[in-house]
């Protein structure tokens, strides 16, 4: 039977990997620093660098429970096992054989793994996946004649392997599920713009609880839960559970001590959180994942079409901050003339766009997320700022247009064409 199990404590110390879309870097480790003073006056979370598509940071075990618990901009946090050189496959079997997996986690729990590359000699990727699985389970035959199961779906611990020309690095999920996974949404299938990318828009956006914000192309909601989260003090992994809490020696009364912690915001008296959306089924989703994510205010939502939209709070005569995805296609076209071919009903509609925000939002700052880089053309506006991102392979802009006040005046005393 197995040997003793070593209990892993929370006070012991470890480097983390932090991978994030690209383009949030910068945004990530300006988090992670944010979430290391929750722990002050002790603070032992320290972020080190920045990387194409992550963050390295160190600290406790305690301190990776934080972010899996706070990070809206994290996909995992990854804890690193081991790092060293190689040139076979045989080299990488060897280090992962040599890993203590049994002090982390038991025979019974199943298993998956993962690799990335980049510029690594290797010839299959997938061989040197079998190569590490097999080294974990040959690992467990030695120590207890059984070998955990490999589940590629919905496994219990996770093993990602990254490699580069000459070095490879282990890693070990704190995770579980992906991060922008938050446990509120209530459809099934994927959702056009992830829950951690959205709350990196808010965050380049500038948006702070208390400022207005509108989505008037809301889809199932996720900016305006993202942000309607933050306003009410919702950490982002509040209502899903996470991998380590599998992990030998997790000590439950200290993470329900870290949860405990969280502290409410006071609710807002007055609504600042606004959505829109020309799908009336749309709205309807997003005001039951606003139940579902824990929003007990008011997130006002209504079914208009994105370029017959006012500013929300008009009669307060501020502004405030514009943030949307603008969807493509049939969403554009749900009442749109069906005379008009596909591309000239995109044209017309952010033509039509462009003019109300010019007329009807001065004093707005308006950020439009997008993977058509034309955007500014179609509107007719120049942007003030464009910053790249990627959605998933898909190279994007979140464009920042600041609507001045005047331009509807300007605009008006054009010649006509």
């Amino acid at each position: 039977m197995a040997q003793a199990l070593t209990a892993q404590s929370p006070t012991s110390k470890h480097s983390y990997f932090c991978p994030c879309p690209r383009g949030l870097e910068a945004a990530l480790a300006e988090e992670i620093n944010e979430i290391a003073q929750l722990a002050a006056p002790t603070v032992t979370l320290r972020v080190h660098n920045q990387v194409p598509g992550g963050v390295h940071c160190s600290g406790l075990l305690s301190d990776a429970w934080r972010i899996n618990l706070h990070s809206r901009i994290a996909s995992r946090v990854l804890m690193r096992l081991a790092h060293g050189s190689y040139k076979t496959e045989n080299d990488i079997y060897d280090t992962a054989l040599e890993q203590e997996w049994e002090n982390w986690f038991s025979v019974s729990h199943t298993i998956r793994v993962d690799i990335t590359a980049i510029k690594s000699p290797l010839r299959s990727l997938e061989f040197t996946t079998l190569k590490i699985k097999d080294a974990i389970c040959d690992r467990f035959r030695d120590i207890c004649d059984e070998r955990p199961s490999v589940d590629t779906h919905t496994p219990d611990m996770r093993v990602v392997g990254f490699l580069d020309a000459h070095n490879f690095t282990l890693y070990l999920d704190t995770s579980g599920e992906a991060l922008f996974k938050r446990g509120w949404r209530a459809e099934t299938g994927d959702a056009p713009l992830r829950e951690n990318l959205a709350a990196g828009l808010l965050r380049t956006a500038g948006w702070k609880p208390g400022t207005v914000l509108f989505d008037p192309m809301c889809g199932s909601g996720t900016i305006l839960i993202e942000a309607a989260q933050i306003l009410a003090g919702i950490p982002s992994g509040a209502r899903r559970e996470f991998a380590f809490e599998k992990f030998h020696g997790f000590e439950i009364s200290q993470w329900q001590a870290i949860k405990g912690a969280i502290k409410p915001n006071p609710m807002p008296l007055i609504p600042t959180i606004f959505g829109s959306d020309i799908s009336g089924d749309m709205v309807a989703m997003t005001a039951e994942n606003l139940r579902n994510a824990g929003i007990l205010f008011e997130v006002p939502l209504k079914q208009i079409e994105a370029q017959e939209v006012r500013p929300p709070n008009e009669l307060s005569g501020s502004g405030g901050i514009m943030l949307t995805n603008p969807p493509y296609g049939e969403r554009i076209g749900v009442r749109g003339d069906s005379t008009l071919t596909t591309d000239d009903l995109f044209n017309e509609f952010f033509n039509a766009l462009g003019n109300t925000l010019k007329q009807r939002f001065a004093g707005w700052t308006v950020f439009l997320f997008t993977a058509d880089l034309t955007l500014p053309k179609l509107l007719r506006l120049k942007e003030a700022r464009k910053t790249p991102f990627f959605n998933g392979a898909l190279e994007c802009r979140l464009f920042r247009f600041d609507m001045v006040a005047g331009f509807n005046r300007r605009e008006a005393a054009k010649p006509k064409e």
